[in-house]
């Protein structure tokens, strides 16, 4: 018989009731180290308490009115995004797989109304998550994706991770109008696209009059140390897709463009109910308020540094359970010899909480806000699941 909530997930055996920080109380009283942070999404951690009182006054102020009237918070927040970045402009959605569907028709519609109707195409990337709507799936490509859900959405193309000349041969295509790209691969086993790719990626693009499409729905908004992950680069997209850690925990998205890029998006060319309500934009504008202080971002970077280097010496004292540690800032992998997920039952002995991903590897994607001792609380914890993993190994 189908349980009564629809059973596509496989979840762990306990429930939490409160989340304080960096912790998440299950509601037999056990206290779990978080290195989850909801996939990346509670970048500040659980109940902070400028997200909670920007939730509570607007909840006792307006919840919803829609996008038929202006919403002061949404012109706030946009206009923060676009300080901050290369954008010029910002629509707001509920989520990343939203910010998918519009970056994918922004693209379509720059070159439908620049006179290049046949220009449809989208190259990504082996590895790649880009959400589970269809165009998430057709994006992505991958058979665990996508099998039994065709007729797939047409128009992308496939190519492997790394693969340069094909990349280059697909770039010349006069059907291609886009590339869509991860910075660092989330779901993908946490795997960077070194500056020099991108660099490469940007290049490619301006040669051959494409849009550059970045998914920094999982790396963005403070989590490898910078507010996006491209920045390390030192180049920029003309189309980024933005959800996660936006909301610190609220359902929130956004796209955000250049003014080039969005030219075809005229009023009534998309829409959403919620996107951009006042509840979320409250919340955004108190994440945005934190996470972009450079002050902020610097003690990320010193953090990650601690982490990486403990992390370096767990891999060290377990050969036979970890092989490396890959990633960036504070969205960190463990390349597992071991099974990963494992590791990740073992972590929920220690109460600890990681995420696993393709690769065979464990995600870590702690708060941004994670202290000095936590982190040494995290290595202990993991090092108590590593030492389980391998006596049964044995």
């Amino acid at each position: 018989m189908i349980p009564s909530v629809l059973p596509t997930y496989n979840r762990a055996p306990f429930a939490f009731q409160k989340g304080e920080g960096t912790w998440l109380i299950a509601d037999d009283g056990r206290r779990f180290l978080d290195l989850g942070a909801g996939i990346a999404v509670n970048a500040l951690g659980h109940a902070h308490p400028a997200l909670v009182a920007a939730l509570t006054d607007q909840a006792q102020a307006l919840w919803h009115t829609s996008n038929l009237y202006q919403i002061p918070a949404q012109q706030a927040l946009a206009d923060k995004l676009v300080a901050h970045t290369f954008a010029d402009t910002a629509f707001f959605t509920n989520s990343g797989t939203e910010s998918c569907e519009l970056a994918v028709k922004m693209a379509r519609k720059h070159f439908h109304d620049a006179g290049q109707p046949d220009r449809t195409d989208i190259i990504t990337f082996s590895g790649s998550f880009h959400g589970r709507s269809s165009a998430g799936i057709a994006a992505a490509g991958s058979d665990k994706m996508t099998k039994g859900f065709g007729p797939l959405l047409p128009g992308f193309v496939h190519l492997d991770f790394g693969d340069h000349d094909a990349l280059t041969a697909a770039a010349a295509s006069p059907t291609v109008c886009a590339i869509l790209v991860e910075p660092v691969q989330g779901e993908g086993g946490i795997r960077p696209v070194p500056d020099q790719c991108l660099k490469g990626l940007r290049d490619l693009a301006d040669a051959h009059g494409l849009l550059l499409i970045f998914d920094e729905v999982q790396c963005g908004v403070g989590r490898t140390g910078k507010l996006f992950a491209h920045e390390w680069s030192g180049i920029t997209p003309d189309i980024m897709m933005v959800a996660k850690g936006i909301g610190g925990g609220f359902p929130l998205g956004a796209v955000l463009a250049t003014e080039r890029a969005a030219s075809g998006m005229t009023a009534g060319t998309h829409g959403s109910t919620y996107g951009g309500n006042p509840l979320g934009c409250a919340v955004g504008n108190a994440v945005m308020d934190i996470i972009a202080d450079p002050a902020f971002l610097a003690e990320v970077n010193r953090k990650a540094g601690l982490l990486r280097q403990k992390l370096e010496g767990l891999v060290a004292s377990h050969p036979d359970v970890f092989e490396g540690v890959r990633g960036a800032g504070l969205m960190l992998g463990l390349k597992c010899k071991a099974t990963n997920t494992d590791i990740v039952q073992a972590g929920y002995a220690q109460d600890i909480l990681t995420v696993p991903a393709a690769d065979n590897v464990i995600r870590l994607l702690p708060p941004l806000t994670i202290t000095d001792d936590e982190i040494a609380q995290a290595i202990d914890r993991l090092d108590a699941a590593a030492a389980t993993v391998a006596h049964h190994l044995a």
